[in-house]
């Protein structure tokens, strides 16, 4: 049963979906020309001026640990709800089909239905992503469609929002392998299917920002790899959890994976670099997570800056100074 749950969630929404005859011929309108895209890109975002409000609609790649990891990163004033499900398409949190998992994932006080967090306008950032595989998502769930109904609703209720699409990663079994798929994937399927199809939609005149924690996992991996390992994480299978019976966990994170995708979402969202922050957090139960030590941290951190900073979609100026250490 080991990192099953996602699989066995896709496959029971594909089942409920009317199929397609390839991966993008539900996806709606011909997505953005390249000119296009960098237009609507051009404008550089603002650093935010204060904590943030925050709220984060998708699945258990998500989790509770990651957003509860980026409020102690954010600090004081960060605010933070959700509603998640087992691997549930973003077609499913807008009604249209079933929420597997939903009493269970939302079992928790940050918890708020999906509708009326949006049509509140009380956030100052909707976090949205897709069910995995990737590729059942375009084909049987409408995902450029749904992720532009999001994004509307978000903007028709405060047009101050900003919208984001968090990239995150398949199985680490995966037989096209893990780290080809997320090279292929990131800008094939996440960008050239999702998001570029969702901006070709009526009334999409604003960005939808990307977080990339996908790359940004892939860059981490590759190069601590490259240095033999550092303080004892060497491979794609240390940033992973572990089932109950001691087998790999294929799809969900552990603390330490749960910290590098919460570094990703502070880069983007704060718009600020997280060299220097704190490596030891709390989970959302309030237990001490499992930290990465120093050299891991720094790493993480530093790769973290570095995808965020040159990725074309974050919104993130490549040229804003870093945040310094105390030590520095």
């Amino acid at each position: 049963m080991a990192g099953t749950i996602q699989r066995i969630a896709a496959t029971l929404l594909a089942l409920a979906a009317p199929a397609c005859t390839g991966i993008g011929a539900c996806a709606g309108p011909a997505p953005l020309d390249d000119a296009a895209m960098e237009a609507l890109y051009a404008a550089s975002n603002r650093l935010p001026d204060g904590p943030l409000s925050v709220f984060h609609l998708g699945h258990s790649l998500v989790g509770r640990d990651m957003p509860a990891m980026l409020a102690q990163l954010a600090g004081a004033g960060h605010e933070h709800a959700s509603q998640l499900g087992w691997g549930a398409s973003l077609k499913a949190h807008w009604g249209d089909a079933e929420i597997h998992g939903f009493a269970q994932e939302n079992a928790h006080p940050r918890f708020r239905d999906a509708g009326q967090a949006v049509d509140s306008g009380d956030y100052d950032a909707i976090v949205l992503t897709e069910m995995v595989e990737i590729r059942d998502a375009i084909r049987h769930h409408a995902s450029p469609d749904y992720l532009a109904r999001w994004a509307g609703r978000a903007w028709r209720a405060n047009p101050e929002v900003e919208v984001y699409l968090y990239e995150t990663w398949h199985n680490i079994d995966d037989p096209e392998g893990w780290l080809a798929r997320i090279d292929r994937d990131s800008a094939t399927y996440w960008e050239g299917e999702i998001l570029r199809r969702a901006l070709a939609a009526d009334g999409m005149e604003r960005p939808i920002r990307v977080i990339p924690a996908g790359p940004v996992f892939a860059r981490f991996v590759r190069e601590a790899a490259a240095r033999g390992g550092v303080d004892g994480v060497a491979r794609t299978e240390d940033l992973f959890a572990r089932t109950e019976d001691g087998g790999q966990d294929t799809i969900h994170v552990n603390d330490l994976g749960a910290y590098l995708a919460a570094l990703t979402h502070y880069a983007v969202l704060y718009r600020r670099s997280p060299v220097g922050l704190p490596a030891e957090l709390l989970r959302a139960d309030g237990t001490d997570a499992v930290a990465p030590g120093p050299e891991a941290a720094r790493l993480m951190q530093e790769v973290v800056w570095e995808i965020v900073s040159a990725h074309p979609r974050t919104g993130v100026d490549a040229d804003r100074p870093e945040r310094l250490t105390e030590s520095e």
